[in-house]
């Protein structure tokens, strides 16, 4: 790892610790040519997907539009931004262990993403429902929340 100062080819690892939830590992370095210290950050290469939307087109995997999507269900919500993060993080754990191929479906993301938000917050769930699934009138929209009811209902 080259020294941010000098510029020099080699450090020595001072201390190693990894974040709060395992996935990055903090290093402390000390370049041997200049004696100074600066902090690295190694963390796993996530494998790109592509996203295959309605259309047809293909883009590049984003965990921030997933984040992006979350928030703005969210917005106005008594959801702290953690728990935000973490269905994001939960989705994109959950894809990566379920989806075989390297092409997904922008549907299937948008289904994981609404049922992690069910557990999390109704209201949420079904302003990001009324994004994802183009509710096309006020029918659609109560046809949505009657099911959401009816699941409540059985649940007590």
């Amino acid at each position: 790892m080259r020294c941010i100062y000098c510029n020099c080819a080699e450090s020595k690892v001072v201390d190693s610790r990894s974040t709060d939830d395992g996935t990055v590992i903090r290093r402390r370095r000390m370049c041997v040519e200049c004696g100074r210290r600066f902090t690295t950050y190694e963390k796993i290469e996530e494998v790109p997907f592509v996203v295959i939307k309605r259309n047809g087109s293909r883009q590049t995997f984003s965990t921030s539009k997933i984040l992006a999507g979350i928030k703005k269900a969210c917005e106005k919500r008594p959801i702290p931004i953690e728990l935000q993060h973490k269905v994001a993080d939960d989705v994109v754990r959950e894809l990566l262990s379920t989806v075989d191929d390297q092409e997904v479906e922008s549907s299937v993301i948008g289904e994981y993403v609404m049922r992690h938000l069910k557990e999390l917050d109704e209201v949420a769930y079904v302003r990001f429902a009324c994004v994802h699934r183009q509710f096309k009138d006020i029918n659609t929209f109560m046809d949505e929340l009657k099911v959401l009811l009816k699941e409540q209902d059985e649940t007590k």
